[in-house]
């Protein structure tokens, strides 16, 4: 249950507390290992660890299955003992060799069984872990040209891979992670809508949902608290990645709130509207440090995504709806508006 005193859990990966590297430099920071990142996130307020399969188990794909099961069974040790839960694993196929070409949608075949091999894996470490969810970002399965690939195959093939991983494991729940675009020139799964409408033509819809990030409805183009909303309204939004985003760039994974706060409001009031604190699923946040942060302070960028997310829940919470309501039905949507900016900034003395 929900440790915080308003009703969420908290989640990140291992990934955001980073060295600093970008593609147009090297890491400023010194190298941290899992663990030892794992032992930091009671202390900054969190319960649940977002986990990549080769987080869990290095060098993966040269492991025998006994050697991937106890690995994995040492890191469920870590994180007993740190007091901690695994969100999800997520199988990382875009940065083998081998999902150049994507994974699921590879035009080489032989790639396409590594990858559902792969996926297998990551089921089996999920359990081991103790969570029932596989998290898919669909990072490779695009093209930089379209004439590179079949669409309408592809999408075939995206259902196929997700039927395979619920025929493995009845207990399983697959969350699609949509993202329009980065790496590849464009993705096949771009929005929660075409996550769950892909979700809806498989073996077992009931199991498969979507997590959804601030940072990737926006480089769509959408609002991120209407994907929410959109997810919510079929009970099928499994997580959130929220973090922040300076408009249609890289994906830039900033603190929460720290570009558009109402932007960020809104999605936390839709969130509550929608009783996703009851789910019990985690507010996962997924932000990077910025470059220049020194080693000492970069987890701020955590705490602080945490702390804006609390703030905001008290804004949510503390917003005179009655009055709200009334500004709707006198259609006075300057007033709503103002209504609104002056219960984020405060009125003026």
């Amino acid at each position: 249950m929900a440790t915080d005193g308003m009703g969420y859990r908290f989640s990140f990966g291992p990934w955001n507390i980073h060295e600093g590297a970008d593609p147009f430099g090297p890491a400023v920071r010194g190298d941290t290992t899992v663990v030892d990142k794992l032992t930091q996130y009671k202390a900054l307020g969190f319960d649940g660890v977002q986990l990549h399969d080769d987080d869990v188990v290095p060098e993966l794909d040269s492991r025998s299955s006994s050697q991937i099961a106890n690995t994995a069974k040492e890191m469920r040790d870590v994180l007993d003992s740190e007091g901690l839960v695994a969100e999800f694993v997520a199988p990382r196929l875009w940065e083998a060799p081998e999902g150049i070409d994507g994974a699921f949608t590879a035009n080489d075949p032989q790639v396409r069984t590594w990858a559902l091999s792969r996926s297998r894996q990551a089921v089996d470490i999920a359990e081991i872990l103790g969570t029932d969810l596989i998290v898919l970002w669909f990072a490779r399965e695009g093209t930089y040209i379209r004439e590179s690939k079949q669409a309408i195959e592809a999408h075939h093939l995206l259902v196929q891979a997700i039927n395979a991983i619920l025929e493995y494991n009845p207990s399983i729940r697959v969350a699609i992670e949509p993202k329009p675009n980065e790496p590849m020139d464009h993705t096949y799964i771009p929005t929660i809508g075409h996550a769950l409408a892909l979700g809806s033509r498989t073996c077992d819809p009931s199991r498969v949902g979507g997590l959804i990030e601030t940072a990737h409805a926006i480089l769509a183009g959408l609002d991120p608290s209407d994907e929410m909303a959109f997810a919510l309204a079929a009970d099928r939004l499994w997580g959130v990645h929220l973090n922040d985003q300076n408009g249609l760039k890289f994906d830039q994974d900033k603190s929460f709130g720290s570009v558009n706060l109402r932007a960020a409001f809104n999605q936390v009031r839709v969130l509550e509207q929608g009783g996703y604190a009851q789910t019990d699923r985690f507010i996962g946040v997924d932000v990077k440090a910025m470059r220049t942060q020194r080693t000492d302070t970069a987890i701020q960028h955590l705490v602080n995504s945490r702390r804006i997310f609390l703030m905001l829940v008290e804004k949510v919470r503390s917003l005179d709806e009655d009055a709200l309501k009334q500004h709707v039905a006198q259609r006075d949507y300057e007033q709503l508006e103002m209504h609104i900016l002056d219960h984020l900034m405060g009125s003026p003395a």
